[in-house]
């Protein structure tokens, strides 16, 4: 078992990396509250509980959980979802000693996540995610949220979970474009902190999309214990930990505009990064280190961009939440592994990079 640490000034948790995690984790969840009788609630959705029901409850015996279904997807992450769930879980008279499960990708665990903050004014709550974004990215660092019609993520609070557990076993029934989305997060890990996880991931990869258990793990941890770096330095974004959005500005824009579900989160960010590298070139960013980004990038099976507006685009980066007093706030590369903060890019800028990606996804 690995288990990295994240430690912050309101937090103190694990996340803790093992193959067949979830056949004992009635044990690991005991160990989290030895003196202490507690309810547990799952949070899942109907796909991934047919898949993972029977391990899932092999370890709580007679006194299973009580399940709270929310259908999968990006779209279903609204609050009118929370409160549905708020109110099942009033009615099975849930308090403030029950746990909440988040089981599943990282939609599942941001709607539980903020669920569990606002619920009696915030109960514990335990990530358990099954996609490869949601372990190496949203499981961890107690960000939990809600989307609005307008964009995402602009409802949510700051609530870490009381642990991490994550079976790599769960991998094995992921779609290929799921893995490859939580890739993208992982080749972000690499070029905004941490040179060596790109360069293994430029070396390795055919291993890791064909699944070589060892060469996953490697990244998982990678990824994961960056993450816990930064977000143990500034927990909540008020300056290092902005540079874990690189490519997120113009990849909610893209979410946003396309609509929901129109691509997979990390595939919106991939094509993200690649509008923000365009950037970062005209910035300084060296030529042969702009092309080895790229290249790496379309090399993980960036998906089709679908047929987006320019000037739609351009609109829906004005309400990302890192925005300031009205300036776009982009993370940009001065070389890989080493990213900064910017609130002087220039509308010019944004839109050559959204020209270099509009063009690039018609080919």
């Amino acid at each position: 078992m690995r288990k990295i640490p994240v430690q912050t000034p309101t937090a103190n948790y694990q996340v803790q990396l093992q193959k067949g995690t979830l056949s004992s984790l009635h044990q690991q969840l005991s160990k989290l509250y030895p003196r202490e009788q507690r309810t547990y609630f799952v949070v899942t959705s109907p796909e991934i509980w047919a898949l993972w029901a029977s391990v899932f409850l092999k370890s709580f015996g007679p006194h299973p959980p009580a399940i709270l279904f929310i259908p999968a997807g990006e779209k279903h992450k609204r609050v009118a979802k929370v409160e549905q769930l708020a109110v099942e879980l009033s009615a099975a008279g849930a308090d403030r000693h029950s746990v909440l499960l988040a089981f599943g990708g990282g939609v599942i665990g941001d709607i539980t996540g903020f669920l569990a903050a606002i619920y009696m004014r915030g109960i514990d709550y335990v990530q358990i995610p099954t996609t490869l974004l949601a372990q190496v990215d949203s499981s961890v660092g107690g960000k939990t949220g809600v989307n609005l019609s307008t964009g995402k993520n602009l409802i949510g609070a700051f609530h870490h979970p009381k642990a991490v557990f994550i079976d790599t076993d769960t991998l094995s029934t992921l779609p290929d474009a799921e893995l490859r989305a939580g890739l993208f997060e992982s080749i972000k890990a690499g070029l905004i902190r941490d040179r060596a996880l790109f360069t293994f991931m430029e070396r390795e990869r055919e291993k890791i999309l064909a699944r070589d258990s060892a060469a996953l793990e490697r990244v998982l941890s990678a990824s994961i214990r960056m993450k816990a770096e930064v977000v143990g330095q500034d927990e909540h974004e008020s300056g290092l930990r902005m540079i874990l959005n690189f490519g997120h500005t113009l990849g909610h824009a893209i979410e946003a505009v396309a609509g929901f579900g129109k691509l997979l989160h990390g595939e919106a960010i991939g094509w993200g990064m690649l509008a923000a590298l365009e950037i970062s070139h005209l910035r300084g960013l060296p030529e042969k280190q702009y092309a080895r980004v790229v290249s790496v990038i379309r090399a993980y099976g960036l998906p089709a961009l679908p047929r987006l507006s320019a000037d739609k685009l351009l609109a829906a980066t004005t309400k990302d939440k890192k925005n300031v007093a009205g300036q776009r706030r982009f993370i940009l590369l001065k070389s890989i592994g080493d990213a900064y903060v910017s609130n002087t890019v220039t509308i010019a800028e944004v839109q050559a990079g959204l020209a270099s990606i509009l063009a690039a996804g018609k080919s």
